[in-house]
């Protein structure tokens, strides 16, 4: 029995090994492995089809040398989903719910783009500190104000799937909870808010699936500023 709900949060350990491993290693066996077959199966057709779909949209508006990052952006959306989609079934542990997974993945891809920035074209990455045409009085004011959105730019990104994430298990839960509680007591009441879980379960999905979209698709705009 769970003490409080955000104990569902909280890294599961068994024979003091935290199993918070073992959720960040499962989802790589679970895809399907390219074959040398000429024609590949229904899932091998859909997974390609979905990487090939996504890495387009992202890479289409970038410079030629962004695309280089291809093939990491598209891991990373597809770890993500993998995550997010796992930690909705029963009896599992949700990685990304946790800030410190998501900050050790935002902090340094972020700190790469603006690190190429720098060393390949400074003027142009110190020019975003300071917008064409500000008043003199402003220069000071808007350099300190540029400065501290640069840098809570990571904080953001994990931050943003953090919440998305610990807001709609929570209200999972709640709702869970008062399905249970309601069924004996006033089983109409109990059907309409079971109806309301189903609901909220799929929205729930959408938004594990955005959610990695939304994290891969800011980084990509932040290579964007720095090529």
């Amino acid at each position: 029995m769970m003490l409080s709900f955000f104990d569902q949060f909280m890294s599961p350990v068994f024979l003091g090994i935290p199993l918070i491993a073992l959720a960040l290693t499962l989802p790589w066996t679970l895809f399907p492995k390219l074959t040398t077959r000429w024609l590949n199966n229904r899932l091998l057709t859909l997974q390609s089809w979905f990487i090939n779909n996504f890495t387009q949209q992202i890479f289409q508006p970038m410079n030629l040398p962004g695309h280089k990052w291809a093939l990491l952006f598209a891991s990373l959306m597809v770890f993500l989903m993998s995550l997010n989609l796992l930690g909705l079934l029963p009896y599992t542990f949700t990685p990304t719910t946790q800030l410190s997974l998501n900050m050790a993945l935002a902090v340094p891809l972020w700190l790469a783009t603006i690190i190429i920035g720098m060393r390949n074209q400074p003027t142009h990455a110190l020019g975003h500190l300071l917008p064409e045409g500000t008043p003199t009085l402003l220069i000071p004011v808007l350099i300190i104000i540029e400065t501290i959105s640069l840098f809570i730019r990571p904080l953001a990104l994990g931050v943003r799937l953090t919440a998305n994430l610990t807001a709609g298990h929570l209200l999972i839960q709640l709702i869970a909870t008062a399905t249970f509680v309601l069924l004996p007591l006033m089983p109409p009441v109990a059907f309409l808010t079971a109806i309301l879980l189903l609901l909220l379960s799929l929205l729930e999905v959408a938004v594990a699936l955005i959610q990695a979209y939304v994290f891969v698709l800011l980084l990509s705009l932040y290579l964007q500023e720095n090529i």
